[in-house]
């Protein structure tokens, strides 16, 4: 199921104003479960934060680009985005665990893993089928598991420990190999669940993840791809590393564009006032803008959806002062 069919009450920002879907999508209702059918407390930009949607629609401003018909864009309160964050990533848990047996999910770190925290209390944790779902992550640094650092560890602690996945559907890198040996190993653990058919892949033969879940840098950057960095570019590989990384650890290993934008759904969390020059690039339509002069978040244009979650201080620029 892809984002858009999810949530009656969005708003989807499309060319110059904010508009309704172009069709109604086909609903899930009859398929899933009973006790996540529930449809739970949702309302975007609640009037309780002083800020009324209805107010406000005319004021946004007048530029919001779209790639393949619209970019889905919803504003919450921190907790509403968490809430609403959880609904979407269990419905297509379903979808894919229903339609092919497996779901497989690609974590990011930052701030992204707390935002995943209603989906380890009710209705979810027990009626989520973990044991379908295999989890990797879009980029790391490399340094050991334990190490405060780590995405592995940000993500054990915050969620992985709380859910019943099991060990062997949690694809860590190995924190023993240095930089350049541990995205080999990475990639070729890949290529071995493509030919097993855990992984997906798109008509390009590279891996198509049914979902993605990324976090957006002040500066732009995704995963561990920075501006005017070189791996930007790169494009033959799945994935690549970097020891030279703009911000500290210096080594990183990460997945590429390719393999990010082959993705079935990306979910972009971001929040905090901090990134709202970042959104604002991403979203603004600028025609002549070159991939040479884009931020790395403005080149996530996936095969499939793209949502963005935001709160009030990411999406601040969005709207007129």
């Amino acid at each position: 199921m892809a984002f858009s069919t999810v949530l009656s009450h969005s708003y989807t920002l499309k060319s110059n104003m904010l508009c309704a879907q172009k069709s109604s999508p086909p609903s899930l209702k009859t398929s899933f479960p009973p006790q996540i059918r529930k449809k739970l407390l949702y309302q975007p930009l609640r009037y309780k934060l002083g800020f009324s949607p209805k107010t406000h629609v005319s004021e946004i401003n007048a530029s919001i680009k779209w790639e393949k018909g619209y970019k889905k864009v919803e504003v919450f309160s921190k907790e509403h985005l968490a809430v609403s964050l959880a609904y979407d990533v269990a419905q297509l848990s379903y979808k894919f665990t229903r339609e092919r047996g497996a779901f497989t999910v690609v974590l990011s770190g930052g701030s992204l893993i707390k935002y995943l925290r209603k989906l380890v209390e009710a209705p979810y944790i027990d009626s989520i089928e973990w044991s379908k779902w295999h989890v990797f992550w879009v980029d790391e640094r490399v340094v050991p598991k334990d190490n405060l650092e780590s995405n592995y560890k940000l993500a054990y602690d915050g969620f992985l420990s709380k859910v019943p996945i099991p060990p062997v559907n949690v694809y860590a890198i190995d924190d023993a190999l240095p930089a350049d040996g541990a995205a080999d190993v990475y990639e070729t653990t890949l290529k071995r669940l493509v030919k097993s058919n855990v992984i997906e892949t798109s008509t390009k033969g590279v891996p198509k993840f049914d979902l993605m879940l990324l976090g957006m840098g002040p500066d732009g950057h995704v995963a561990s791809l920075f501006p005017g960095h070189s791996l930007v570019k790169e494009d033959k590989k799945w994935v690549t590393f970097l020891k030279d990384s703009p911000k500290p650890p210096p080594e990183r290993i990460t997945f590429t564009f390719p393999v990010i934008n082959s993705s079935s759904n990306i979910a972009m969390v971001v929040t905090g006032e901090g990134k709202a020059n970042a959104v604002n690039c991403a979203l603004e339509d600028d025609d002549e803008k070159t991939n040479d002069n884009k931020l790395p978040v403005e080149l996530v244009l996936p095969e499939g959806e793209l949502k963005w979650y935001l709160d009030l201080g990411a999406a601040s620029k969005l709207f007129k002062e």
